[in-house]
């Protein structure tokens, strides 16, 4: 607070009433006023603590669920990729396995297999269904050299 004086007045700079008898005043004021909104007052005042209070505790509970639905979230993610990269190592091993017992002949064997010619089963989400085509009119009719 800063006191000061202007034009011979005292006053006292401050978030409250700057004379002691304004101050006397509100507080008249506040004790004149009707029982009954004083007990409004009172009541308004503790509904909206109460309601802070649940708003509060509703608001902890939110964010523990959201952390525990993260963990959770984030440990079936790390299940799933290690699964995926399981299957991709076990395929990834098989065709190496596969690639190096190569016979004379097998070549539109081993296409079919890479190659899925069944359109409903295919999980892709491209359209490789001319390719399917090429190859599978390549077979029947093999260029000629």
């Amino acid at each position: 607070a800063v006191d000061g004086v202007v034009n011979g007045d005292v006053y006292q700079e401050s978030n409250g009433p700057t004379d002691c008898y304004a101050a006397i005043s509100q507080v008249d004021r506040l004790q004149s006023e009707p029982e009954s909104i004083r007990k409004w007052r009172e009541e308004q005042k503790e509904r909206l603590e109460q309601l802070d209070a649940n708003s509060r505790k509703q608001e902890a509970e939110w964010k523990e669920k959201a952390l525990k639905e993260l963990e959770e979230w984030y440990a079936r993610q790390d299940e799933k990729l290690e699964k995926t990269k399981a299957s991709n190592r076990a395929a990834e091993e098989a065709f190496v396995n596969d690639a190096e017992e190569v016979f004379p002949g097998t070549e539109w064997e081993r296409v079919a297999q890479l190659c899925d010619f069944n359109p409903k089963s295919s999980k892709q989400a491209k359209d490789v269904s001319r390719m399917r085509s090429v190859l599978i009119s390549l077979k029947q009719a093999p260029l000629v050299r």
